[in-house]
């Protein structure tokens, strides 16, 4: 059975209430009328048949005119303008949304249309950790202006709005819900943690120590000359002082190895199965949490990264890795997290692995870093990935099933087939902290 997304359930609700609808003021008036016209009828008395038929026709005609007026359309139309902020925003973490109601010209009934106005927000069920949105609105001359937060609860692309707008008649005997405006997608970064990645600069010493190979240290700080344009951001005061002239230091990353973080999607649950295997999900963004901490933080001590999910048909280039540690860096890392979920079937996912890894070794760079967040793999995905070891260092978290699941003798497998051919491998439970699995993953045996 296909589930609906979040935005085609709003859009169901919504229309459902689009119509009219008696209010109580205009059924007890449509009742009283009906009575007055069978009364008159009775004892034959026409003015009450007209008192009562009157009634009824101010109701029918207050019933049409509310079925047919839009508050979209016309010289008065009203249009919806809706921020959140920040946008993206981070699981678990609160983000505001500002909402405005406003005319698109303002007219002598503007006021009056604002001020019969009832509005409610729409918004996913995945965007808040409460029932309903708790806003804080103000109507100010020819605006109504909201403000309320939002707590997203689950990465993704979620859905707010549209508007329901909800209006009476000039007598009150009539209202109807409308929609207003179009709703806005507020896309939810996972959460991440910051990791101490000093040890993993040192992924690489065993390698280059054995091989005779030296990088220059993580620690060095390249200095020069200030020139104009650069960003004042990079001066380096104590040398500028030492020397008498301004210095800025130059990209303290040349000499760190580049770093391939690869994220097992088997380890997620299709959209169409989320909703029933809660269990499943959240041991799916536990995984994804792990790997965006993960490339975060080593690119913000100044490693160049890539996140590569598993794919049938997977796209790695080399020029997929993120030098910038601050701003745009960071931010393209966790964009890339948002809408990524399991295989619809379950076969693909060692498929998927194997495909990605053979793509990774041919676009490998001279030092690279692979750190990749695993599933438990059948057996020829392990070959596949256990034959990447070779030169550069390889390190793996294999995300192991509760010890009664049978998924768990192949997860012990896997880390066993990874340890054989030099991977650095643990395994590593979603009930442990972020912090816990990394120290695992850094201090691995291999």
């Amino acid at each position: 059975m296909r589930v609906p997304s979040p935005l085609a359930r709003l859009r169901e609700r919504a229309r459902s209430l689009s119509r009219a609808r008696l209010t109580r003021r205009g059924a007890v008036v449509l009742a009283a009328g009906a009575a007055l016209v069978v009364l008159g009828v009775t004892l034959g008395l026409p003015d009450v048949v007209g008192l009562g038929a009157a009634g009824a026709l101010t109701v029918g005609a207050a019933w049409c005119w509310m079925s047919v007026r839009r508050i979209d359309r016309g010289r008065g139309a009203l249009h919806v303008t809706r921020r959140v902020q920040p946008n993206p925003a981070v699981r678990g973490q609160f983000t505001t949304a500002r909402l405005t109601v406003a005319a698109a010209r303002t007219t002598s009934s503007t006021a009056a249309t604002l001020a019969r106005l009832r509005i409610s927000e729409q918004a996913a069920h995945e965007l808040c950790d409460q029932g309903s949105l708790r806003a804080q609105v103000a109507t100010v001359g020819d605006h109504i202006a909201v403000r309320y937060r939002l707590r997203p609860l689950r990465r993704g692309r979620w859905p707010l709005g549209p508007l329901l707008t909800t209006r009476a008649d000039l007598f009150g005997l009539v209202s109807a819900t409308q929609e207003l405006g179009d709703p806005t997608s507020v896309a939810v970064w996972p959460r991440t943690v910051e990791l101490p990645v000093r040890g993993a600069r040192a992924f690489g010493e065993h390698e280059r120590s054995a091989s005779g190979a030296r990088l220059a240290s993580s620690d060095d700080s390249v200095l020069r000359d200030y020139v104009a344009g650069d960003d004042p951001r990079r001066v380096h005061w104590v040398s500028a002082a030492r020397h008498g002239q301004l210095m800025v230091r130059a990209d303290e990353s040349a000499g760190l190895p580049p770093v391939s973080v690869l994220l097992d999607r088997g380890l997620l649950p299709h959209p169409e199965l989320a909703a029933s295997s809660p269990r499943a999900l959240a041991d799916g963004e536990w995984a994804v949490e792990c790997a965006a901490s993960i490339g975060v933080s080593l690119l913000q001590a100044g490693h160049p990264v890539r996140l590569v999910p598993t794919s049938l048909a997977p796209v790695v280039s080399g020029a997929g890795f993120r030098v910038n540690r601050s701003g745009e860096g960071p931010a393209d890392l966790l964009d890339a997290t948002v809408d990524l979920h399991g295989h619809q079937v379950v076969a693909d996912a060692d498929r998927a692995i194997a495909a990605t890894t053979e793509a990774l070794r041919r676009d490998r760079r001279p030092g690279e870093i692979t750190v990749a967040v695993l599933g438990p793999l059948g057996s020829v995905a392990r070959h596949t990935v256990a034959a990447m070891a070779g030169d550069g260092v390889h390190r793996a978290l294999v995300v192991s099933a509760r010890p009664w699941a049978p998924e768990h003798a192949d997860a012990v497998e896997t880390v066993a087939a990874l340890r054989s051919t030099g991977w650095h491998a643990a395994l590593v439970d979603t009930s442990a902290s972020l912090e816990h699995a990394w120290t695992l993953l850094v201090e691995g045996q291999r």
